[in-house]
């Protein structure tokens, strides 16, 4: 059974290659709420879809004093496009390694057609200014998902 970091619990630490070439550590943020998404694939339709959503609402985070980090195991090169074709306007951190997937339990046994395959499960996780995980939304379903974290993040102090 996969451990899954879990609501109350301190967030796992992570550094991850950004976008841009930045490094990009959970650590660096502290003091601020922090939005962590995991999700699939750049460039499938629900990942895009999630992606632009964050995006299109960056700034109703920012005045929340939040920062938005989505994390998927794809190349530094992979997100860089996928945010180019798209104007994406959210960090985008690169875990090929999966140990930050692994920390918080979202690389998970997968089925698809009766095949078992390892993958990411779509999750977020609002991080609190002391570094600990205020909520965490699992199998996350995408359409009303941006507004729920949002408002979760203003009602945060």
């Amino acid at each position: 059974m996969v451990k899954m970091a879990d609501e109350g619990e301190k967030a796992p630490d992570f550094e991850l290659p950004g976008d841009g070439g930045s490094l990009v550590r959970l650590s660096a943020l502290a003091g601020r709420k922090v939005v962590v998404y995991f999700y699939p694939k750049d460039d499938t339709s629900g990942c895009t879809t999630e992606a632009l959503g964050f995006s299109a609402a960056k700034g109703d985070f920012s005045a929340a004093d939040t920062e938005i980090i989505g994390i998927s195991a794809d190349s530094v090169a992979s997100h860089e496009k996928f945010k180019s074709k798209y104007d994406l306007t959210i960090t985008l951190a690169s875990d090929e390694q999966k140990a930050a997937l692994d920390e918080y339990g979202v690389w998970v046994e997968k089925s698809m057609y009766g095949r078992k395959y390892k993958g990411i499960e779509r999750a977020t996780f609002l991080i609190d200014r002391e570094g600990r995980i205020a909520k965490v939304w699992r199998k996350v379903k995408i359409p009303g998902h941006i507004e729920a974290v949002l408002e979760a993040a203003r009602a945060l102090p």
